[in-house]
């Protein structure tokens, strides 16, 4: 059985991750990854939190008789774009929580 003093050191423990993790996304806001796709053609920045912030699209990939493969490398480029935030921020939590996953966070 646990006695009051262990409680109270596991409560703070717990209210002390909680500002971390709190920190913590507000930090992955101002973070930012870069991802390309087509060797540069488009370029984008995506927040960790996984918010798009901007897209860069070089002239040369616009081709009015294909526009298709300009919205491919925009899908490619924000999908790799996201998948990488998400593991930065993922990585970013595990050091707060010790590796401990907590429901609804990333």
């Amino acid at each position: 059985m646990m006695n009051m003093g262990n409680i109270n050191k596991m409560m703070k423990q717990v209210q002390q991750m909680q500002a971390n993790m709190q920190k913590l996304q507000e930090e992955l806001a101002d973070r930012t990854i870069e991802a390309t796709a087509g060797g540069g053609m488009v370029t984008v920045v995506v927040t960790g939190k996984q918010e798009l912030r901007s897209i860069v699209i070089r002239p040369e990939a616009v081709d009015p008789e294909d526009v298709e493969m300009l919205q491919d490398l925009v899908l490619a480029a924000v999908n790799e774009g996201l998948r990488k935030a998400g593991e930065m921020a993922a990585a970013e939590m595990a050091k707060v929580t010790g590796g401990i996953k907590m429901p609804g966070m990333f």
